[in-house]
């Protein structure tokens, strides 16, 4: 929805829990868009580090190159030397 500057003013109260809501609310000066209302998220949580620690097993020759791979990348009309 979008509504004017003086209208956004009037009823800011009820445009913000429209907002919170997940609608959309743009107010307008002159008829332009002007500022978008929009809600506060709740923050994500924080990566932890290590949790996987000991859960997951890589492979010995993991890193090893694959020729065939690596050829395919370096003949690739995408690869600039």
């Amino acid at each position: 929805m979008q509504v004017n500057m003086h209208e956004a003013k009037t009823q800011l109260s009820a445009l913000a829990e429209r907002a919170r809501k997940g609608e959309r609310v743009i107010i307008a000066k002159a008829g332009e868009p002007f500022v978008e209302l929009i809600a506060v998220r709740e923050e994500r949580p924080k990566i932890k580090l290590g949790t996987l620690k000991g859960k997951i097993q890589i492979h010995g020759d993991f890193a090893d190159l694959d020729e065939e791979i690596a050829r395919s990348f370096n003949e690739s009309h995408l690869h600039k030397p």
